[in-house]
């Protein structure tokens, strides 16, 4: 029966025929059929897998099954599911009986990032449609095996992070839509800069720093620590490793600027009509960091061919006076939307807004469209974070790079971070 709900889904997105036969024919007064009922799963449901905006169920997008390696999350969740939502869902050990679940017809993968590209190329094989946290991958390399999965078995994809679209943009008081109009307008000139740092609205997290010479402990017996670590390299258990503290270690993540960078990032890619292209340079001001552990940085700059850069001011950089937010040769824009152009609102109401995004991803799913930040976009903003963070571990001060080749000019030890091996027996 669920099988049978699956292709009937599948042919009509094919069709389009979503778009066109009105909700109250298919069931109106509140009924969803289940023909038109999608189904999810969550792997990973200890932290923003089991948050109150992303644990849901309803009748248009319902849970039926949750996978996470430490028994204590499991059963926590499980139990949340039956008090919140009344649905006894199904519970997984192993994230590949989740994603071979004939129930479910979306997979959200909630899991540290080192997971995120080998379980999104998983779900996709399987004919399912992803749901994937930030940063998209943890390597450059791993983004373009998830655009090819996407695009060889015809999946939707869907980046969590959504201020290109919707919500205020953190401190600037505003959404990026007028930010948008106003970069697009022409008014601020170009090339332009975009600051984005403590005095700008944003805060780069640099508590999430790993620790130095961990002492090994025995592992808890509710947690598969291997299965945990998945494709990481092997490294003996310490608590700080795993769970909320991850974010510290090289081998998982990278530190804020992973965390919090596509965040931050990806509405700038939007606001500069970057899509489609890459910095050609990075340079960073930083310590050393330990191979191991992610510590703190000063400074990142990424310039474009054309001229624009994007600032990230990290830990102890102080801009000296007011800092704008961008600044073109034309003009600036504050924090709280503050431009130097006089009467900018009025000037901005000339100008047409910027384009519709398809933002409903349910809608994206039933009807085969790209949702609005997917694999080819998420990429490009998720590469940015991945450029920082090579040059952060590396050491290095500059790193030039080739957009249309995606690798690093001149330097062995970046390539070789592009394309990192995975532990066996785990491979894309």
């Amino acid at each position: 029966m669920k099988t049978d709900r699956r292709t009937f889904l599948k042919t009509l997105g094919a069709a389009g025929i979503f778009s066109i036969i009105p909700r109250r024919v298919l069931g109106g007064n509140g009924y969803v059929p289940p023909s038109d009922q999608l189904t999810k799963g969550i792997i990973g449901v200890g932290g923003i897998g089991r948050s109150s905006y992303h644990f849901t169920s309803d009748q248009t997008y319902r849970l039926v099954s949750i996978c996470d390696v430490d028994k204590n999350h499991l059963q926590q969740a499980h139990k949340m599911a039956q008090e919140r939502f009344n649905e006894d869902v199904k519970t997984y050990h192993d994230f590949r009986d989740l994603i071979n679940d004939p129930n479910v017809d979306v997979v959200h993968v909630a899991t540290p990032p080192h997971w995120h590209a080998l379980m999104s190329v998983e779900a996709a094989k399987a004919g399912k449609d992803i749901w994937c946290e930030k940063p998209m991958t943890r390597t450059i390399g791993e983004g373009k095996r998830v655009i090819e999965a996407v695009k060889r078995y015809n999946r939707i994809f869907r980046l969590n992070t959504w201020f290109r679209f919707k919500d205020t943009f953190y401190g600037l008081g505003t959404t990026v839509q007028p930010l948008k109009k106003l970069i697009d307008s022409g008014l601020l000139g170009w090339p332009l800069k975009v600051t984005i740092s403590g005095t700008t609205g944003f805060a780069w997290k640099f508590f999430w720093v790993g620790k130095e010479n961990l002492v090994p402990e025995p592992v808890p017996a509710e947690l598969d620590y291997d299965m945990w670590l998945g494709p990481a390299p092997f490294k003996p258990y310490n608590p700080h490793r795993v769970h909320q503290t991850f974010r510290g270690y090289w081998d998982y993540d990278g530190g804020g600027l992973t965390d919090m960078g596509q965040h931050y990032m990806d509405p700038v890619q939007y606001l500069l009509g970057k899509d489609d292209d890459f910095p050609v340079k990075v340079e960073v001001e930083a310590p050393q960091q330990h191979p191991d552990a992610v510590g703190i940085w000063r400074k990142i700059v990424y310039t474009y061919e054309d001229g624009c850069q994007i600032v990230l001011e990290g830990e102890g950089y102080e801009s000296k006076g007011k800092t704008p937010y961008i600044e073109g040769p034309k003009g600036k824009v504050y924090k709280g939307f503050e431009c130097t152009i006089p009467n900018i609102m009025n000037k901005l109401a000339e100008f047409p807004d910027p384009e519709p995004q398809r933002t409903d991803f349910v809608e994206c799913v039933r009807t085969r469209q790209k949702f609005a930040l997917n694999e080819l976009n998420g990429h490009h903003s998720s590469t940015l974070v991945n450029l920082g963070a090579v040059a952060l571990r590396l050491g290095r001060n500059v790193l030039n790079f080739n957009p249309k080749t995606q690798t690093f000019i001149g330097d062995d030890e970046a390539n070789a971070l592009i394309d990192q091996p995975m532990r066996g027996p785990w491979k894309i």
